[in-house]
């Protein structure tokens, strides 16, 4: 019953949104439509701004993919994968996650296919999934767009904050599923 008003009330959120937006403009005496021409219009220009950033970071995110960078961090950090009992399956979305989350969604479901969704591997890969960021590519995009050239202590906020998420993933994902 409760799975049944869930979904009657999930399709009607949008449009509900839509309207209460178009009503509250309305009475505030905006126009509604010309104030959406001009977000778009920003939208396409912050797009524009973009670009140079999104198209950097996805060459180098091909390039380290490509390089065979990727294995020798998975070799690099080989002894702290035995020493804290980490399934060294996950490694490459540890070092792929802050980069792309586009690829760290496709080591996530190679992962899931390899060893099956329930397995302990998919479901810490899921965890890390939903409790890390990507956080390179924020910085260069966000960052990038509105020209914040100073980014040291956010890269290493970003960068302790995916750590702490994803040892957090593990550790959570041994306790609730692992063996």
């Amino acid at each position: 019953m409760l799975l049944k008003i869930i979904d009657i009330l999930s399709k009607f959120a949008i449009p509900f949104m839509i309207v209460a937006i178009i009503s509250f403009g309305m009475k505030r005496k905006i126009n509604v439509y010309m104030s959406f021409t001009d977000g778009a219009k920003e939208g396409f220009t912050t797009a524009l701004r973009i670009i140079p950033s999104f198209v950097a970071m996805l060459v180098a995110i091909g390039v380290f993919r490509e390089s065979g960078a990727m294995d020798l961090f998975i070799s690099a950090f080989s002894p702290i994968i035995e020493i804290f009992n980490i399934p060294k399956e996950i490694v490459p979305m540890i070092i792929m996650r802050p980069l792309s989350g586009s690829g760290a969604q496709g080591i996530m479901s190679e992962l899931a296919a390899s060893f099956g969704p329930e397995s302990l591997v998919a479901r810490t890969s899921a965890v890390m999934m939903g409790s890390s960021e990507t956080t390179l590519y924020v910085l260069a995009i966000y960052f990038g767009s509105i020209s914040i050239k100073k980014q040291r202590h956010a890269l290493a906020a970003g960068l302790i904050a995916d750590a702490v998420g994803f040892i957090s993933a593990i550790y959570i994902s041994k306790l609730f599923f692992g063996t």
